[in-house]
């Protein structure tokens, strides 16, 4: 207990004496032990220290955004593996890749973390260390200016001289003298090596740090390249169309009258077989039935006509002779030639109905040609515009071109769109009306 309260006191003490030398120093009644090169080396250190924690700072916030990349990089990338559809082509080469991205952030991550940023953190580490002894030798340097300074008055003081306290001052200066020498010898030594020493190392930790990163920038560069080439195969691939939805057009169902009959029955004109066929083809089970019923109809009044024209036989218990067959050839073959002039006649009325009949169904525009036409057009039409094909059932074409209008299922469905037929080449397909004008 006494050695403690023994040490305390010594050390009150040792503060005490330091605290009033350096306030007779600062007043400018004694002297100051200056080193101006030994100022030099704790001034280099100083500034070496500060950059060192600069740089620390700086470094360790780069890693930080590295390992965010590397997160966000995966993030991205597990994002375009869940999107990007199996049947698309380079899907299993997109995800080797990601994998290969993820490999390179984080060899990248590992040499930043474990050889820059720990070398870094060793190199910071010194410096607190050297600043606690530059920080005691300037402690015994006020021991030895406050022991010179007594010894000093000792020594002057000529009225009353004593000599045991002039021996003891003798020794406590030489001590003080023999604490700091050895103390400032080390850090004479310390200092410059240390200041020194920041070139290799920013040499070695910069060259680290330059190097890891064009080594990723190198090999992601690789990867990112062949990525660009899955997008370029798969561009190549949708624009021959291999991955467009085919358009399918719902049939339309007949449009019904109040009383649940056909509104195109109440148009059509059953006046020839011509007709009565293409209403059969474009009718339902119901109208086939009624259909079949004026069929027959017909028939019989076919047979009608027939036997009008057959030559009666006035003796019907005579076998035919020649001269009564050829009388009735005869007979027949004008009878034929009287009703050529009714079909013709009928066959003229079956192709103007039938042209009403399509000029109402399909909406030809004003304008348009109908007369002179290969069978089965309509009507032609001359590009306004360059279309290209979409699908596989579209018509391409240039501006100028002319294409044939024909006939399709469905013009109900083909709201705005028409079935058309190249004349250069005979290709068919669907186009967008107002992509051309009718001629």
């Amino acid at each position: 207990m006494a050695d403690r309260g023994g040490f305390f006191t010594k050390t009150v003490q040792k503060r005490a004496g330091r605290a009033k030398e350096k306030l007779l120093q600062s007043l400018g009644k004694s002297d100051k032990t200056t080193d101006e090169i030994f100022d030099e080396y704790v001034n280099n250190f100083k500034k070496q220290e500060a950059n060192a924690n600069k740089l620390h700072k700086e470094i360790k916030n780069y890693v930080t955004c590295v390992r965010a990349m590397q997160q966000a990089s995966k993030s991205l990338f597990d994002t375009l593996n869940e999107s990007y559809e199996q049947d698309w082509v380079g899907y299993d080469q997109l995800y080797m890749k990601s994998q290969t991205v993820e490999m390179l952030w984080s060899d990248f991550n590992h040499k930043l973390s474990d050889q820059v940023l720990i070398p870094l953190n060793n190199y910071q580490n010194q410096f607190a260390e050297v600043r606690k002894r530059v920080d005691k030798r300037g402690r015994k340097l006020t021991d030895y200016d406050s022991c010179r300074h007594a010894y000093q008055s000792l020594v002057s003081n000529t009225k009353k001289r004593d000599e045991a306290k002039i021996a003891k001052a003798k020794e406590q200066l030489d001590d003080a003298r023999r604490l700091y020498e050895v103390l400032n010898n080390e850090l004479y030594d310390e200092l410059p090596a240390l200041y020194d020493s920041r070139i290799p190392f920013v040499i070695s930790n910069l060259q680290t740090i330059f190097s890891a990163e064009a080594i990723f920038h190198q090999e992601s560069t690789k990867v990112n390249s062949e990525l660009s080439d899955i997008m370029e195969e798969l561009a190549e691939e949708n624009q021959k169309g291999t991955y467009n939805t085919r358009k399918i057009h719902p049939p339309s169902t007949a449009l019904k009258g109040i009383d649940g009959i056909d509104e195109d029955a109440d148009v059509a004109e059953p006046s020839s077989p011509t007709d009565n066929s293409e209403t059969l083809r474009s009718s339902n089970k119901g109208e086939s039935e009624t259909r079949q019923y004026e069929e027959i109809d017909f028939k019989k009044g076919d047979d009608r006509g027939v036997k009008a024209f057959n030559v009666p036989d006035h003796n019907g218990d005579l076998t035919e002779t020649g001269q009564q067959r050829d009388s009735q050839r005869y007979s027949s073959e004008e009878g034929s030639l009287d009703s050529k002039p009714d079909e013709t006649d009928l066959k003229s009325n079956n192709v103007q109905n039938e042209a009403k009949r399509v000029e109402e169904l399909y909406d030809i525009p004003v304008g348009a040609t109908t007369e002179n036409l290969p069978p089965g057009v309509l009507y032609r039409v001359r590009a306004t515009y360059r279309y290209t094909a979409e699908d596989e059932d579209e018509l391409s074409f240039e501006v100028g071109e002319v294409v044939q209008v024909i006939e399709y299922d469905d013009p109900e469905d083909q709201e705005g769109w028409l079935l058309g037929m190249r004349e250069t080449n005979d290709q068919k397909g669907l186009f967008p009306a107002n992509f051309t004008r009718p001629i």
